[in-house]
């Protein structure tokens, strides 16, 4: 009957399955449907009285016919789509002649003309043919339904063709042979590269699905962080032809960005890849939480699975605990914790074995008093022993992040290079492989104890970042070293080493955001009932670059306050623990222009706002007036932006969220950065010549 249809009417946006076999994969389809799933709803779920007030007649006769004309409206634009891609011309055709047909039955069956009144008090009887009318509907939603995945094929094939594009010139890059030709075509490169962060940043803000949206962000990293890596190595290969560590270090960098196209195109056509299995190994989280589930099942079927299945999960489990005890940097006390609350899950689970099989005995029907506690016992145990994993993982990488902060294999690298000196070279490129292990063991760690698969996802990209860019140094190094007169080489481990501090900042924010799920604060925002919501409107070019360079400048001068206050004798002292939080905000915020960090919505950028506002009032009043000139002042004016900077601000975030914001600011390079890209390769050339 009625609620059978309501539930028909409703799938679209809920299940997400049709009839026809479609299912919805973006927000932007499932939002364009939501409206007709509603209007339709309203018809289906009528109270069923054959007899209605005129008032009812005309309400019914109006969303009939605005579903009419909404559907019209919808297949024109259909019919031009398919006017304009002959390989979807039938399907389309078809889609729309179905929609089209199904919004003029709901149409005719509203139509209060056509309907014939009642001899005994002269009310109209319509919806004679109710099977009619569910019928019309659900060949509606789901011909509709097909419009618009159809016409998102061409938006997946718009992001091949713009792959494709970035591969052939990609090939043409790495095969040049002079500066003038290298010149000429990075600049074709850079244009399409920009193209491609276009289309797939509004893709991955399209996803419905959180895992692809996290695989699709580490992909577009990569490529990020790349763009500025090939051209640094691409110009010392081409200033120094014969030396093999630059076109070993090169080469690694090709072969990263085609890996990282790869996975792009392996998302938005969902392909499934030979390394799919590893995006997602098996996380102690999980199995925890699996686990867990099983055991509580228990309480309402005590034949829901055997003894043999949980003691199989549980053993599962603690195999993969050897990651943290096996690891040579947990430490004794660590390691024996870790094995004792193993123990302890053991012992809790064999005792709930126990009262199950002696509930079994007596046919009780549910739990009984020994299985409930035994239950609440094991879930405590195995809750435990995941505070301690988390633990460990997460005081490990705190640690290593203090150790790595100071950059000392780095620095030393960037001296012996730049003396010449291949036996210090090789010296401190031990000291910085075994940190790069240490790092990657410990991704590995966070990965286990991250609480969800988009950030389990980010945990793995850290950890093949670390293992990338360790070797890319240490060969960019060598190149220096070799010729330490070159500023390209040197040019070049900059950039490597820039990346490598840039992933060491991606963990610290990664590490806050597994404690936040940890202690249960994701997605809180306090303070956010007090903002209003702004009207999502798009930004012209100049307003775009306006909010860029403002981002840009809390980046630079957030990195000015942490320089100043290390030098700070009293770190524990309130105004350095201010100024700290007060850079870190600024970063943030910083990262939020990128479409990147902590901050998710304009709510949370706005809140943030706030706090630093706060905050810089605070340390005005606690600094003496000639260190607060120097060295915060320019930071503090630009968090207290005035009313036309916040204006812009505000509508900057409207907008990210509509139209997706790395459609303007992608994760690229962009455009003006590949200009003074150019004018760089020009200046070397000149050099060259």
């Amino acid at each position: 009957g009625a609620a059978s249809s309501a539930g028909m009417a409703s799938s679209p946006c809920g299940n997400s399955n049709f009839d026809s076999g479609l299912e919805i994969k973006t927000r932007s389809v499932e939002q364009t449907l939501i409206p007709l799933v509603s209007q339709i709803t309203t018809l289906i779920n009528h109270k069923d009285k054959p007899k209605k007030s005129e008032r009812t007649l005309a309400a019914i006769h109006r969303v009939g016919q605005a579903v009419s004309v909404a559907v019209g409206r919808f297949v024109a634009v259909g019919e031009a789509i398919a006017a304009e891609n002959q390989e979807l011309k039938d399907e389309m055709g078809q889609a729309c002649f179905e929609a089209r047909r199904a919004g003029d039955a709901i149409a005719q069956l509203t139509d209060v003309g056509s309907a014939l009144p009642s001899q005994s008090d002269g009310r109209v009887t319509v919806f004679s043919d109710r099977t009619g009318m569910v019928k019309a509907a659900r060949l509606l939603l789901s011909s509709v339904t097909k419009v618009l995945v159809l016409a998102d094929r061409i938006v997946i094939k718009q992001i091949i063709t713009s792959r494709n594009k970035v591969l052939v010139t990609l090939d043409h890059l790495e095969r040049v042979s002079t500066f003038q030709e290298f010149v000429q075509i990075f600049s074709q490169f850079g244009n399409e590269m920009v193209e491609f962060a276009h289309l797939t940043g509004d893709r991955q803000n399209d996803l419905k699905d959180e895992k692809k949206k996290a695989r699709m962000a580490a992909a577009r990293a990569v490529l990020e962080k790349c763009t500025m890596m090939l051209l640094t190595a691409s110009k010392t290969c081409l200033r120094h032809p014969d030396c093999e560590s630059a076109r070993i270090n090169k080469d690694a960098v090709f072969h990263r960005m085609r890996c990282a196209l790869e996975q792009v195109i392996e998302i938005v056509t969902e392909a499934r890849s030979c390394g799919e299995n590893k995006i997602l190994p098996a996380s102690i989280y999980n199995g925890i939480k699996d686990f867990k589930s099983s055991v509580e099942c228990l309480r309402e079927n005590l034949h829901s699975l055997s003894p043999q299945n949980v003691d199989s999960q549980l053993e599962a489990l603690v195999e993969r605990t050897e990651d943290f005890t096996d690891s040579a940097y947990t430490s004794h006390e660590q390691r024996q914790a870790i094995l004792s609350l193993c123990q302890l899950a053991r012992q809790d689970t064999q005792q709930l074995m126990h009262a199950w099989v002696e509930a079994q005995s007596v046919h009780a029907k549910e739990a009984t008093e020994d299985m409930e506690v035994a239950i609440l016992k094991t879930c405590q145990s195995v809750s435990d022993l995941r505070r301690e994993l988390h633990k460990v993982a997460v005081g490990r990488a705190s640690d290593l992040l203090k150790v790595h902060g100071e950059q000392l294999p780095l620095r030393a690298l960037k001296a012996a290079g730049a003396e010449g000196n291949l036996e210090a070279v090789a010296e401190y490129s031990r000291t910085l492989t075994e940190q790069k292990e240490q790092l990657v063991e410990t991704c590995r760690l966070l990965c286990h104890v991250s609480g969800t698969e988009p950030l389990e996802i980010t945990c793995i990209h850290a950890e093949e970042t670390f293992h990338v860019i360790g070797p890319q140094i240490i060969s960019a190094a060598q190149t220096l070293a070799l010729h330490p007169s070159s500023k390209i080489a040197k040019e070049n481990l900059e950039v490597f080493c820039e990346a490598w501090e840039s992933q060491l900042c991606d963990m610290a924010l990664l590490l806050r955001e597994i404690n936040d799920v940890f202690e249960g604060r994701r997605g809180v925002c306090k303070h956010s009932a007090n903002l209003k919501t702004a009207k999502a409107v798009k930004l012209d070019a100049e307003e775009q670059t306006s909010m860029a360079k403002l981002g840009l400048e809390l980046r630079l001068l957030s990195s000015d306050v942490d320089t100043e206050v290390e030098k700070w004798e009293e770190q524990e002292h309130d105004i350095v623990r201010q100024s700290q939080s007060l850079a870190s905000m600024a970063y943030n915020m910083y990262l939020f222009t990128r479409g990147e960090g902590l901050l998710k919505t304009t709510l949370d950028l706005f809140h943030q706002a706030e706090v630093c506002t706060s905050i810089s009032a605070n340390l005005s009043l606690s600094l003496p007036l000639s260190t607060f000139c120097s060295i915060f002042l320019p930071v503090l004016s630009k968090l207290q932006m005035n009313a036309s900077v916040v204006s812009l601000s505000q509508r900057f975030c409207s907008w990210r969220i509509n139209s997706l914001a790395n459609a303007s600011f992608p994760s690229f390079t962009t455009l003006s950065q590949m200009d003074s890209m150019d004018k760089q390769i020009e200046h070397d050339k000149d050099i060259s010549l």
